[in-house]
């Protein structure tokens, strides 16, 4: 077999090494001298060369900086506003790029296999961008990979590692060695586009009889490994009802709770990248899910782990607390920093202890949702010498942390505490485990 052009070389890898040094070497220079000598920069501007050049980039380097921007203390707050716009916001690549990709994925004559194809990108992200077309009176969604994205992947992990290293030589708060390992894995799962059509068609078959959740049906006739082709889902950014009355608001924050956190109790199966570009809204406030390349599925005991948890919190049980913590990979468990950890529980379970309707945060917060207790259990873990958390947490964390964002956006009041209990009043590990097993092996997907 010929090899593919594409796959992971050391001169696309020493390609992609030179491209970031040139496009943000002097911008890390700078930032290092107004560290390290006290020169003074401007950091709003800087901040936005770097989210510009790093969007120029494409690849993981966005990604890595959208990490970098959850990261408690690690950035200034100037970084942080303009680095997770990268998110939802990246510029495009041109049209004859465009020719030229789906040329390769299609053949030439692709064109002919469309009644029309939009030049100009709906959308474009960090490994891939979406072009709208038609075919016998359906409206698609293409979404091409950009070029040498394998190379690519395994220079910015590598890159992200020695950032790793950098950052734990001042702060050791936080061991990275998993963290790194779990953000790899999902960034190699995240470029194989038929693996994300199997996702979907798992997400489709989950969230059956959920009515007002809507998610994409692939055109496998039309797709490849890096060209995904789709039915298109017409629908409005989130941030378009920020304004709406309170109904509206909740009964979207509705739809997105039960998105997300049906998949994970009755299959141990969450989307882990929650944020603007990932979902749209329909007028009738239903939602549509439109990315599947970061999905994470759970063993059934962690999800037991999170529901025992949250038990603990409820009823101040340390024991069954320690028990979660262990079930989910934690070790090395001092009391100290079982009571750090205990923070950070009892802001994230904080809205389900209570019976009644209420904001998912009612202390008013101008940064990231949960920051400020993040911070504070970060400080408290780097005077206690550190922790490492399990590969699995790292992304349930984030999606956690995204979605209560996404809450605080639409300033939604909802008795999360009756929608909680909605979904583990009858939970049962071994059905979890069962219903697990028996989906992915249908849509050919590996067990946890």
């Amino acid at each position: 077999m010929a090899k593919d052009p594409e796959s992971n070389n050391i001169g696309g890898r020493v390609r992609r090494y030179a491209r970031v040094g040139t496009a943000v070497g002097g911008l890390a220079a700078r930032l290092a001298g107004d560290r390290l000598f006290g020169i003074s920069i401007d950091k709003p501007a800087h901040a936005r060369e770097l989210k510009n050049a790093l969007g120029g980039l494409k690849g993981p380097l966005m990604k890595v900086a959208q990490i970098m921007a959850t990261i408690p203390e690690a950035l200034p707050q100037e970084y942080v506003q303009e680095l997770i716009q990268l998110q939802s916001n990246a510029p495009a690549m041109g049209w004859l790029f465009v020719k030229r990709r789906m040329a390769a994925e299609l053949g030439a004559g692709w064109l002919d296999r469309f009644d029309r194809f939009e030049h100009e990108a709906a959308a474009a992200a960090s490994l891939g961008q979406v072009h709208r077309a038609w075919l016998d009176g359906r409206e698609l969604a293409c979404k091409l990979q950009y070029p040498d994205m394998r190379s690519t992947v395994e220079a910015d992990l590598r890159q992200l590692k020695l950032i790793f290293a950098i950052y734990g030589r001042y702060d050791q708060s936080i061991d990275t060695k998993h963290i790194h390992a779990e953000i790899a894995e999902r960034l190699r799962e995240e470029l194989d586009y038929d693996r994300e059509a199997r996702h979907m068609r798992l997400y489709r078959d989950m969230l059956k009889g959920e009515k007002h959740i809507h998610i994409p049906e692939v055109l496998p006739e039309l797709s490849t490994d890096r060209l995904l082709t789709m039915e298109w889902l017409d629908g409005r950014s989130l941030l378009a009802f920020k304004e709406a009355d309170l109904e509206t608001r909740n009964r979207l924050a509705l739809n997105m709770f039960r998105a997300w956190y049906v998949p994970f109790y009755d299959t141990g199966v969450i989307h882990g990248d929650p944020h603007l570009g990932n979902y749209s809204v329909r007028e009738n406030l239903d939602v549509n899910l439109l990315d599947f390349g970061c999905i994470r599925v759970f063993e059934a005991k962690f999800v037991q782990g999170v529901i025992d948890l949250y038990r603990a919190i409820r009823d101040d049980d340390r024991a069954l607390a320690v028990h979660a913590y262990e079930t989910w990979g934690f070790t090395g468990l001092r009391d100290e920093v079982i009571d750090t950890l205990n923070l950070w529980a009892n802001f994230v379970y904080g809205p389900l202890l209570e019976d009644r309707q209420r904001r998912i945060q009612e202390v008013e917060s101008s940064g990231i949702y949960g920051r400020e207790v993040a911070e504070k259990v970060h400080r408290r873990l780097r005077d206690l010498g550190g922790v490492t958390p399990p590969r699995e947490f790292v992304f349930m964390d984030r999606a956690a942390i995204g979605l209560g964002g996404v809450f605080m956006h639409l300033k939604a009041e909802i008795n999360w505490y009756r929608l909680f209990h909605d979904l583990i009043e009858d939970f049962d590990i071994g059905r979890l485990r069962r219903r697990q097993s028996r989906l992915l092996r249908k849509y050919d997907l590996p067990l946890p």
